[in-house]
């Protein structure tokens, strides 16, 4: 393919995957919006279908991860095909890595079971406390999407395919998660902080499926030689 017609399948894609990501974190939000475990698999449970939904969209989600994968390594790696195939990577992880529907399955077990294999009230409540808390944790899909996304913004700005200020702004955005992600993990870093990081990539990736739909990218700088 052409890198304009890379350039378009990415910005494309990068749309997509957005909506998919915003719609699914909102049906899900919706149906465990209860307070309480109990409320919250009853939301599960009322929500059910919301929830397979959620499933689907998040399969639909990994695909776009692996196209981007594809497209943006294809989009850059004349600049520095080492680095470029080690963004690849990061974004194939990431794909793979969120195919994992375990506990999502699991809270609807947890919430719709009726038959003899449905574990009683309190087994229920310590297994359903359990799942929520790995899905709003982090997860190994995050930390490779993120620097998968830090490698390609920094291959972008190298080799000036797209304007300097937008592709700063994906290195810095893109690097604040993978900086905030350890501390997070060893509990230096909580509150609301944890889902403001994610904002100015949101941003960057907006602007840059914007740009690459109507101007594509430029061919990378010459590198001087030593």
């Amino acid at each position: 393919m052409t890198r304009r017609t890379n350039a378009s399948i990415a910005g494309v894609t990068f749309l997509v995957y957005i909506a998919i990501t915003i719609t699914s974190m909102v049906l899900f939000t919706r149906a465990t919006s209860g307070e309480g475990i109990a409320a919250q698999l009853a939301g599960i449970a009322q929500h059910a279908t919301g929830v397979r939904l959620t499933v689907v969209l998040g399969l639909l989600g990994n695909f776009c991860a692996l196209v981007l994968a594809v497209t943006l390594y294809a989009i850059t790696r004349e600049q520095d095909p080492d680095l470029a195939m080690l963004a690849l990577t990061c974004r194939v992880a990431e794909g793979i890595a969120g195919m994992d529907v375990s506990k999502t399955l699991g809270l609807l077990w947890l919430a719709t079971a009726t038959d003899v294999t449905a574990l009683d009230a309190g087994a229920a409540s310590a297994l359903g406390a359990f799942f929520l808390k790995m899905e709003a944790s982090f997860t190994a899909s995050a930390v490779f999407f993120a620097l998968g996304s830090t490698l390609f913004s920094w291959l972008l700005l190298r080799g000036r395919m797209i304007p300097v200020a937008l592709a700063w702004l994906g290195v810095l955005g893109s690097i604040l998660p993978v900086v905030c992600f350890p501390l997070q993990l060893a509990g230096l870093l909580g509150g609301p902080i944890t889902s403001l990081m994610w904002v100015p990539v949101l941003l960057f990736e907006i602007a840059l499926a914007l740009w690459l739909i109507i101007k594509g990218v430029a061919l990378p700088a010459p590198r001087l030689s030593a």
